[in-house]
């Protein structure tokens, strides 16, 4: 299952971009700017300084600043853990101005500094998502063989990227039609429809999301239904909620 991205539009004149910035380092008492900091007080986002003068450091000369310190190193699992939290939270493709605290850890200047560019970080990430090889269904492992020990086909962890993608395919909302984009509270699992432990297998068409409460209701149904030499039915692989700041 693939997904691809909303088109974007930007248009900004250079006399305004740096005057922003001065406006910015003034209000702060500074000589410099940072990424972080222009996203936060700017009018316009860190990244268009980047498209329009091919890098921050120049946008900042051509406004007469100094140049500011370079921030620590992020790695980039935590980058698109990131993103993927605050795709959830949103329901949506994130945008520039939503990559603010507390929704989301890091600025979208971060993204943009990484990626050279938001909409390349956006691309990167929807590649790392797609890149994992995952069964979609019960017949693309028809011929595949079964472990003796587990007597399935798949293991029963859902990996971060399958977990995602059964998210991006329900709207990021329960079956119920609960979400994070309508009610920060609520969290998200993804579930195995036909549980694990009856012998359901950890492919795209069974598994669902469902909300805690709901999750947790199915999974009471089905321990009172099971007899007493079965074993209850598998919850959540793990709760999925807003970005914290």
């Amino acid at each position: 299952m693939k997904f691809e991205l909303d088109e974007h539009h930007r248009n900004v004149t250079d006399d305004e971009l740096l005057a922003d910035l001065q406006r910015v380092a003034a209000e702060l008492s500074k000589t410099t700017v940072t990424r972080d900091e222009q996203d936060e007080l700017g009018r316009f986002h860190s990244s268009t300084y980047v498209r329009r003068f091919r890098g921050w450091f120049a946008a900042i000369e051509k406004a007469g600043l100094q140049k500011s310190r370079t921030p620590p190193y992020i790695p980039e699992e935590d980058l698109f853990k990131n993103l993927e939290e605050v795709w959830i939270a949103l329901g949506r493709q994130p945008r520039l101005p939503d990559l603010v605290k507390p929704l989301s850890r890091y600025s979208a200047g971060t993204y943009e500094k990484r990626f050279r560019g938001w909409r390349n970080a956006l691309e990167e990430f929807v590649t790392y998502i797609n890149n994992e090889q995952t069964p979609q269904s019960e017949e693309s492992i028809r011929d595949w063989k079964t472990e003796p020990a587990t007597k399935h086909k798949t293991s029963r962890h859902i990996n971060d990227r399958l977990r995602f993608k059964v998210l991006m395919r329900d709207n990021f909302k329960c079956k119920c039609g609960r979400s994070p984009a309508t009610d920060p509270t609520v969290i998200l699992h993804v579930d195995h429809i036909l549980a694990w432990s009856k012998g359901g297998e950890t492919v795209l068409e069974n598994l669902q999301t469902l909300c805690l409460k709901c999750n947790l209701g199915k999974s009471d149904l089905e321990f009172d239904n099971a007899t007493t030499n079965e074993v209850p039915a598998q919850k959540s692989s793990g709760p999925l909620s807003p970005a914290k700041a």
